[in-house]
């Protein structure tokens, strides 16, 4: 694996004590780096009624941020409870990310889901795999009908560079309050941002091309077999925190 890990981090790892392990916390993105699919546009794609493509322009235009755009998407839902349920039954997750779970936990990392999703669609397929205990922040999804649906927003701040729904600098910001470091592990343009403060972070598609592009530090991960073998790695290499107390 050490031919993937960037040049920022050293080679070589140490065995270190849980102590010095607990310094760290982790946080992940949910849709396609935990999931297979994007669930959110899944379902946007089989059960929204016309014009949620429009509204995914003009936020690519930079009309409007990405918390609207997706609160007006998923007013456009019709859907049901039950068919809700049957869509989310078909989501996989990455196969080894339960394995990655258990190795995080056994060395005392605290592990969040950090998601622009939706906290019931998260919350619902984790379960499914047994990881129904992982904290989630995201979205709040609500239905407000037998066939429709809104969005909630609590973890959005009026500050937030990108006028996310879920605001995952500010979360990191409070995790940092907490650990002295943190590990952020993601794939895609909602996990830009965060991916220049985060003391380390795991990438893959989009994010990974974006931290090349910065020289922030990070490594790649194709899945989760592949961050399970780079996490001890990551979290106790020495050249890495002489860089970061620098």
């Amino acid at each position: 694996m050490n031919e993937i890990i960037s040049s920022r981090v050293a080679a070589s790892a140490r065995q270190i004590s849980n102590d010095y392990v607990s310094d760290w916390a982790i946080q992940c993105d949910f849709d396609g780096t935990i999931s297979t699919v994007d669930v959110t546009d899944s379902l946007l794609t089989r059960f929204a009624r016309d014009g949620y493509e429009k509204l995914e322009d003009a936020w690519v235009r930079g009309e409007i941020g990405s918390r609207v755009c997706m609160q007006k998407q998923i007013t456009l839902l019709d859907m049901s409870m039950d068919e809700l349920h049957a869509h989310l039954d078909t989501i996989q997750i990455d196969p080894a990310f339960p394995a990655f779970v258990k190795k995080a936990q056994a060395q005392g990392l605290p592990l969040q889901i950090v998601s622009d999703g939706m906290d019931y669609v998260i919350n619902y397929v984790l379960q499914r795999h047994g990881l129904g205990h992982l904290p989630v922040l995201a979205n709040h999804l609500v239905q407000t009908g037998p066939r429709s649906w809104r969005l909630e927003s609590p973890h959005a701040i009026a500050a937030c560079s990108r006028n996310s729904g879920t605001c995952k600098c500010a979360l990191l910001a409070t995790q940092q309050r907490k650990h002295p470091y943190v590990l952020f592990i993601g794939d895609g343009t909602s996990d830009f941002c965060v991916s220049g403060k985060a003391d380390f972070v795991l990438a893959t598609s989009r994010l990974l091309d974006h931290c090349c592009k910065h020289d922030y530090p990070h490594a790649a991960f194709a899945n989760f077999k592949q961050a399970q073998a780079l996490l001890q790695q990551v979290i106790s290499n020495e050249e890495m925190q002489e860089e970061l107390q620098a």
